[in-house]
């Protein structure tokens, strides 16, 4: 890809619209000053004092957060959180990165997924993270509520990203139904993109383009394989997600980079060396932004992979919360980049 095919690239994506659909948390970053700390006169327990408190969109909203950043023109959310405080927080945050909050759905029955993150203010320590889950499974009424927003959403969408956070089964957003309606839709709307991103249920999403990381991917291809995992069994483990889904296929490698296939030609996006410090929390969800915003402008497998690299490359960098990448910053990188040209194809 060269300057000028990034830059047209790039111009596309304000004339894009894209949904996301799936489990949307809220970010609380908690900021402790440690100097302050004191001792509970009723438990004799530290007693941590919070100086600053920072909210943001996160899990699904980390992706939403992201397509803004990039410059998508419409982004659209789908998802359902509780009604209560932390919701008001989450939709506040979607709605400052312009996100279309209408088809999110606020119910007395469910919590607001919520993040908890307390952080030292001195040395940018995380402390042990306090989570807000729903354990109990999606009701048949907020599945009928969800199926006929996205039927009603889908045909006015360039692509639409499915993001499974809950490691607990039917618990989440995409419950059973919902994925294997998503699967319909798919089929019936072949020119839209259909991009899934699930942790331990990668293999239920049926004709959409798969995102795994390596982990995810050896889970879902081979969870009884005790051989080593190189590049090789990689590449085949790419190649059979395509193969099932009929859709091309990433594998995100961590500092290794990216594995794309279309079902046909595979490509290995190497991986941008950036100094230490690094913070990788949300670089997974940077990439299915950036590579879903590319599909949907026109560009291949490779050159949307090649973005994805370069994107999560930038949102590392920043520490203590989870990145974004703007047009400017992903440009200045590239033109950094004097080698980035070469990749490793493979036929």
């Amino acid at each position: 890809m060269t300057l000028t095919e990034l830059q047209h690239l790039l111009a596309q994506f304000k004339t894009l619209n894209i949904l996301v659909m799936g489990d949307f948390f809220l970010d609380r970053y908690l900021i402790l000053d440690p100097d302050l700390a004191e001792t509970s006169i009723e438990t004799g327990l530290d007693a941590h004092q919070v100086v600053e408190i920072r909210n943001q969109p996160g899990a699904a909203g980390t992706v939403t957060s992201n397509l803004n950043a990039l410059g998508v023109g419409n982004i659209f959310a789908l998802g359902v959180i509780g009604d209560d405080g932390q919701g008001y927080d989450l939709k506040k945050g979607l709605r400052a990165t312009n996100v279309n909050t209408d088809h999110l759905i606020e119910t007395s029955d469910r919590f607001t997924p919520t993040y908890t993150k307390p952080i030292n203010q001195k040395t940018n320590q995380e402390h042990e993270r306090q989570d807000i889950k729903n354990r109990a499974p999606l009701s048949t009424k907020l599945e009928d509520q969800l199926i006929q927003a996205l039927h009603q959403l889908t045909p006015h969408m360039h692509g639409i990203i499915a993001l499974d956070q809950l490691q607990e089964r039917n618990c989440g957003v995409l419950t059973d139904r919902v994925t294997s309606e998503l699967a319909r839709l798919a089929e019936q709307h072949t020119d839209k993109i259909f991009f899934a991103d699930s942790r331990t249920r990668i293999g239920d999403f049926k004709n959409a383009i798969l995102k795994p990381n390596r982990t995810e991917a050896l889970e879902a291809i081979a969870p009884n394989h005790t051989g080593e995992i190189d590049q090789i069994f990689l590449e085949q483990c790419a190649r059979t997600f395509s193969q099932r889904t009929g859709k091309p296929a990433f594998i995100t490698l961590d500092a290794d980079g990216i594995l794309a296939t279309d079902g046909e030609d595979l490509t290995h996006i190497p991986g941008i060396k950036v100094p230490p410090p690094i913070d990788i929390v949300g670089a997974g969800d940077s990439v299915s932004a950036s590579v879903v915003s590319a599909l949907c402008a026109g560009a291949s497998h490779a050159n949307a992979a090649q973005l994805g690299v370069i994107v999560s490359s930038i949102t590392i960098q920043q520490i203590g919360t989870t990145g974004t990448a703007s047009p400017e910053q992903i440009i200045d990188r590239f033109q950094k980049i004097k080698t980035f040209g070469t990749t490793d194809g493979h036929g």
